[in-house]
């Protein structure tokens, strides 16, 4: 999910232009050996923080079906996690730095979320909406002084961006449905009690009637049970 949270916002930036003037647009730590390595401008992306929005935590499972509505499956809730990036922008001149920085500010809080037909894998499958808030009120989360001081850099103008976005939740698949009654095989026998059988034979399937629709109790449901010759049913007449 994190991967693809990371191409949907690159699409967004790429889409806003930031591409089409040679600026580069990365993911990478902006650490002071990085930032001396660079050599075009550049708008790093960096995610730093990860935590799990408790508040969306959802229990159950909600079932999968197939074309003709039987169920193929089970799955538990997607879990939301909040996503923390540190967004900056690195040219030769502030100046410039600040204009890029302008650029992405303008383009992400465009909208509150992430447009869909920028979603991929797992996102696009879930089709639930993934929020973002751009330079929004300040968190319980590390300051920004706190941040670049372990990347080992100097503090630098910044934008700081969260996503709430969705990881699937696990699924199991389930059987098909039973359409047939259960198999009796004999035993072999022990301490000679006359059992025979070696348990390896066709055995005996128990059948109901109509068993390829057992309706909606299944085999549970009351049957109707044929009596031998000469047995009649209580208060009825002999058969």
């Amino acid at each position: 999910m994190i991967h693809e949270v990371d191409e949907g916002l690159r699409l967004l930036l790429v889409e806003a232009g930031l591409q089409e003037s040679g600026v580069d647009l990365v993911f990478d730590a902006p650490t002071k050996d990085w930032s001396a390595r660079r050599n075009a401008p550049t708008i790093s992306v960096f995610l730093h923080r990860i935590r799990e929005d408790a508040s969306r935590r959802r229990t159950g499972a909600a079932e999968e079906h197939d074309a003709e509505g039987v169920v193929i499956g089970r799955r538990t809730p997607p879990r939301w996690y909040e996503l923390t990036y540190l967004v900056t922008a690195w040219t030769n001149r502030p100046q410039d730095e600040h204009r890029l920085l302008s650029e992405a500010l303008r383009c992400l809080v465009r909208s509150d979320a992430l447009p869909a037909h920028m979603h991929t894998g797992s996102l696009a499958e879930l089709g639930l909406t993934v929020e973002i808030e751009a330079a929004g009120p300040g968190t319980d989360g590390p300051s920004a002084s706190d941040v670049w001081s372990a990347l080992g850099g100097e503090l630098k103008a910044a934008i700081d961006l969260r996503v709430w976005a969705p990881l699937a939740g696990e699924r199991t698949a389930a059987g098909p449905p039973v359409t047939e009654g259960l198999v009796v095989r004999s035993a072999p026998g022990t301490d000679g009690d006359g059992t025979d059988g070696d348990g390896t034979g066709p055995g005996r399937r128990l059948r109901y009637d109509g068993a390829s629709d057992p309706g909606g109790q299944g085999f549970a449901a009351q049957r109707q049970r044929q009596l031998p010759p000469g047995r009649r049913r209580r208060g009825g007449a002999a058969r």
